[in-house]
């Protein structure tokens, strides 16, 4: 058995032309959907990163703003423009590139941003609004892995899940998505005892732990859904420098009924619903 793949590109286009059509429709109306990016030092990764949301955001027919500062920026200084753009009624979604630098507290940064206006669903009013079961953004990639399993048609209601993961950006929020599906969830970390144990009953299996290749076939339950989140660069070997997930697609795809490749998968469509939380946020200014 070979899994049917989930291509995070080809959905990830349709959404985003999807996305070109309601933004065209609010021009119409005299408002443009625009993305606010703040990045600090000059961490590679993150820089990619950013540039990728702003490049998307101008082709989806959206305003982007990004400010770059050093890695030794007074905290002040940017704190004081989060402040600039939550007062500024023409920017709808405003996103800091993580990591921060050590001397900034990233909590208190996220929370300086407007709850209204922060796409990225990381300020705490909109983590309680999520665990309540109405959600006003959804973190982008567990948005993503949703919108994946709708489109492959994975049964949710009374499936076992298993996420590797239990971090705040994705295995806590992707719990909360999956159980509001009435899902069974299970959520294992570094310290879960016999990690197979748990990823064989799965019937949908979230990869989140960046680690690479760290489930292999043997731990998929014949027929699963795995879903991998996971991006890491191999140091060794003939692929050292190449992209690969925390599962080892090429043992899981012969066990699995559905798998995400790495990369081509989660990646795309985490982008894209950051688009889609900025469109919302535009949207709703124009009611």
């Amino acid at each position: 058995m070979t899994a049917r793949i989930i291509d995070g590109n080809a959905l990830s286009a349709e959404i985003r032309g999807q996305l070109a059509e309601r933004a065209a429709a609010l021009k119409a109306k005299g408002i443009t959907p625009c993305l606010a990016a703040i990045l600090v030092g000059e961490d590679p990764a993150s820089a990619v990163y950013v540039r990728n949301k702003v490049a998307a955001c101008e082709k989806a027919g959206m305003r982007s703003i990004k400010d770059v500062y050093a890695d030794d920026v007074d905290p002040a200084v940017v704190f004081a423009r989060i402040a600039e753009l939550n007062a500024d009624p023409s920017v709808h979604g405003i996103l800091v590139q993580l990591p921060l630098p050590k001397h900034f507290d990233s909590e208190a940064v996220l929370e300086s941003i407007s709850p209204e206006k922060d796409v990225d669903g990381f300020h705490a009013e909109n983590v309680g609004a999520l665990m309540q079961g109405n959600p006003r953004f959804i973190p982008c990639t567990p948005y993503g892995v949703m919108k994946m399993l709708e489109s492959a048609n994975v049964p949710l209601k009374g499936a076992e899940v298993v996420i590797v993961g239990r971090s705040n950006i994705v295995g806590k929020p992707m719990a909360m998505l999956l159980l509001a599906k009435s899902c069974t969830v299970t959520i294992c970390h570094s310290q879960s005892k016999d990690l197979a144990f748990h990823t064989r009953r799965a019937d949908i299996l979230v990869a989140a732990v960046g680690r690479a290749k760290m489930i292999t076939g043997d731990m998929i339950k014949p027929g699963a859904t795995v879903i991998d989140v996971g991006i890491n660069r191999m140091t060794d070997g003939p692929n050292a420098g190449k992209l690969c997930g925390d599962v080892d697609f090429e043992t899981a795809k012969e066990v699995a009924g559905v798998i995400t490749p790495v990369p081509g998968g989660v990646g795309p469509m985490t982008i894209t619903m950051l688009l889609t939380n900025t469109l919302e946020a535009a949207e709703r200014c124009a009611k």
